[in-house]
């Protein structure tokens, strides 16, 4: 579904329900110049109207406000959002081999801090691939 205008949106919704704009501005409490420069993207309704004009539409607050739901969340953003997770991962695992190799050149760490942190870069190594198997 393309975004529209808020204005568009209103429009639309209203001559769908078969209402004038002197009707909805009735039903809304508003005078009919109000609805019109909704219509044209002049202005907005007070947020607090909002509940009682996507109850008139028949629609939610968010389909109203054309917000998308989790659900409704395109596939591209999911993916996107567990490669980001699945980068973040890996780089917290490398840069704690990394770590370990350099302090351990230069004798600043001591065994059990090596095993902790090796032991931190393999739980995020696991953990990225169980994400992946989702």
């Amino acid at each position: 579904m393309q975004k529209k205008t808020f204005g568009t949106m209103i429009s639309t919704l209203r001559k769908e329900k078969g209402m004038t704009q002197l009707e909805l501005a009735e039903k809304m409490g508003v005078t009919d110049k109000a609805v019109s420069k909704w219509e044209r993207d002049l202005s907005f309704p007070d947020i607090n109207s909002f509940p009682k004009l996507a109850e008139i539409f028949g629609v939610t607050v968010d389909e109203l406000m054309q917000i998308k739901t989790e659900a409704g969340e395109p596939a591209s953003s999911k993916k996107e959002f567990h490669n980001i997770i699945d980068t973040a991962l890996k780089g917290v695992a490398l840069a704690m081999g990394v770590a370990v190799v350099v302090l351990s050149a230069v004798n600043e760490i001591d065994l059990r801090s090596a095993v902790s942190m090796l032991g931190i870069g393999l739980a995020c190594l696991a953990i990225s691939q169980f994400t992946k198997n989702e």
